[in-house]
């Protein structure tokens, strides 16, 4: 059994907290979430649902519910 492989990947932000983006290099479309100092991004799919929920002003948890058309 393989390992799941994570959806959300961690974006560098430099010790000046710039974040450098290259759009080019990004998917079509994709979430980018910015949460304590920290970037993540992750793919969007083309039938799901994506849920950032938060606590206290902080995000805690990213959801993906996804479908498939019949």
């Amino acid at each position: 059994m393989q390992a799941p492989d994570l959806r959300l990947q961690e974006i560098k932000i430099d010790s000046c907290g710039i974040l450098n983006i290259d759009i080019m290099e990004l998917p079509a479309s994709c979430v980018i979430v910015l949460s304590e100092g920290r970037a993540k991004m992750a793919k969007l799919h083309p039938h799901a649902e994506t849920t950032i929920k938060t606590y206290k002003g902080k995000v805690i948890r990213v959801n993906f519910d996804e479908g498939e058309d019949f």
